[in-house]
């Protein structure tokens, strides 16, 4: 059996990172871990630092329970390098190279729209991004 994962982002505002990630992926809210009715009773367990809340996280999951969690936590240093792991969206559907290419563009553009930039893109392939606050990741073709 394989091992589960989580992915997590390291950022300066959890919350838009959050709202850009559940547009991008679909995700939505991760419920708090049981006996807990909400994030801050959970976090209250850990003695958080003076000025530190919920807010300063955010957890987001596959409301089909297929894809990875993905934790996003406030960090106090800014990012300063490519990432060395990045996201990688697959736009799902058939079709032939130009649709499929179509659909890649789409769903850049609509990113773009949610608060992602296109960095570059790789013509027929797939479409390098950031997220709000400069996260590399790709858009391309789900596998046929």
């Amino acid at each position: 059996m394989a091992a589960g994962i989580d992915l997590t982002l390291d950022c300066a505002d959890a919350q838009l990172l959050a709202a850009f990630w559940k547009t991008a992926l679909g995700y939505v809210d991760e419920p708090p871990p049981a006996p807990f009715a909400t994030r801050e009773q959970w976090l209250a367990q850990f003695g958080l630092p003076e000025g530190e809340s919920a807010d300063d996280g955010a957890w987001l999951c596959d409301p089909d329970g297929v894809g990875p969690r993905l934790c996003i936590l406030k960090v106090p240093e800014p990012k300063t390098a490519k990432n060395r792991l990045h996201i990688d969206i697959r736009v799902p559907g058939q079709g032939s190279p130009d649709e499929r290419w179509a659909r890649i563009k789409a769903e850049a553009e609509r990113l773009v729209l949610a608060g992602g930039s296109v960095l570059e893109e790789f013509e027929g392939h797939h479409v390098v991004m950031a997220d709000p606050e400069g996260n590399e990741f790709c858009v391309g073709a789900a596998p046929a």
